[in-house]
């Protein structure tokens, strides 16, 4: 087989490469959960205490969701919790939505109100510089959103998913992150914690990134989660109760849908990437070191990851996101860039950090992208499709879900 198919923004593009061997690497993938019921079960079941005996009837409450960059069915998890909320005796009008959005950019009201749907009005975006600090983690002082801070309850959705760093996200990180300040990002994301060997993808024991964003979740006061996880069919598992305890629950579930055992080594990867994390670099980039620095790169010493990404952001617009930008696009190679942010860099530039790791080795083609030339200018190379990308006879691997595909 040569032709195949990869997500584009909301829709497909269509590959051919007739000159070349291609492998598919397709995970179990699981089926699918309809979300609302699987809710309602969850909350009616949790992985310990439930809602109506954590919060009382007079609480405010804070519920921390996830922002445009995650897949979460946020809209219907609110709603399922709002429901559960009323039955312990606490009302919508006790109840404020914080996006969690770490440092990206604020969701406009029209995304609001598509993620939300009639509860958009309670939500507010968080902003990293209106933060009080709660506790502290290996010295790192751990700042929360003011408004969740002065809630009597937190609690959060989540997307528990292969992740860089944590191994899976979700749980106590959509708090401490999502709704906390520029401190804890810094600590979290240096290079001496992403240097680490325990900080790897798909790992959760011995992970120190891990085990440092469980700790300030309890500081953020978040006994409560209700996560989803997901792959290419769609939500495969809903778990609610405490974070830890939710987030090891889903990534089991994970592992077993979406791990594929890889055997060889190939000239290039080929990895979908797709709506919403196409739509900027930063986001995108994350396949790309998803492949290189899992716990099975699969390329040769000169093989090349290849991404179509409509990129229709460019490198992205939050505060994060242009750090990502100023570092790649200022260095002179990935050699030198990743020697000059060892010494350290500000929060949210983690990402430029772990794309130069991965760029020391191998090169980086995008494609297909409404922004080549920030692509180029990011130490990567830009092509106008994925066969331009391609060297012919290329032993090529297809990793159609990059974001959701565990290379063993």
């Amino acid at each position: 087989m040569s032709a195949f198919e990869l997500p584009f923004g909301d829709g497909i593009v269509s590959v051919d490469l007739p000159d070349c061997s291609v492998t598919v690497a397709e995970p179990a993938g699981g089926e699918a959960v309809e979300v609302r019921p699987a809710a309602e079960a969850a909350l009616a079941d949790p992985l310990g205490p439930d809602l109506k005996t954590l919060v009382d009837p007079d609480d405010t409450v804070a519920i921390v969701v996830t922002d445009i960059t995650r897949a979460t069915p946020d809209g219907v998890l609110v709603d399922a919790m709002l429901s559960e909320l009323e039955r312990t005796g606490v009302y919508r009008e006790q109840v404020t939505v914080v996006v969690g959005l770490g440092l990206h950019r604020p969701m406009t009201d029209d995304e609001l109100e598509a993620m939300l749907g009639e509860h958009a009005d309670l939500a507010v975006n968080h902003d990293p510089d209106d933060t009080v600090e709660v506790g502290s983690v290996a010295g790192t002082p751990v700042e929360l959103n003011r408004t969740v801070a002065r809630a009597d309850r937190v609690l959060a959705t989540g997307m528990v998913e292969p992740h860089q760093y944590a191994g899976f996200s979700g749980g106590g990180k959509t708090v401490a992150i999502g709704a906390g300040g520029e401190s804890l990002i810094r600590y979290t994301h240096g290079p001496d914690m992403l240097s680490d060997d325990g900080v790897r993808l798909g790992s959760i024991d011995g992970n120190p990134f891990r085990d440092a964003i469980d700790a300030a979740g309890e500081a953020c006061g978040v006994e409560f989660c209700l996560n989803v996880t997901h792959g290419p069919p769609g939500i495969l598992d809903v778990a609610a109760g405490a974070p830890k305890r939710v987030v090891r629950s889903l990534a089991d579930s994970a592992k077993a849908a979406l791990s594929v055992s890889v055997d060889g080594e190939y000239d290039a990867v080929v990895g979908g990437v797709g709506a919403p994390k196409d739509a900027n670099l930063y986001q995108t980039t994350r396949a790309a070191t998803y492949i290189l620095l899992g716990a099975n790169n699969p390329l040769r010493d000169d093989g090349r990851v290849v991404l179509p990404a409509r990129l229709q952001e460019g490198a992205g617009e939050g505060r994060g996101e242009q750090r990502f930008y100023e570092w790649l696009s200022g260095a002179e190679s990935a050699e030198q860039l990743y020697e000059t942010m060892r010494s350290g860099y500000e929060a949210g530039a983690q990402r430029a950090f772990v794309v130069a790791r991965a760029l020391r080795d191998h090169d980086v083609y995008i494609t297909n992208s409404e922004s080549p030339d920030i692509v180029e200018e990011c130490l990567m190379s830009a092509s106008d499709s994925v066969d331009d990308a391609i060297e012919p006879g290329s032993d090529v691997l297809v990793v159609p879900d990059a974001l959701n595909t565990l290379l063993v």
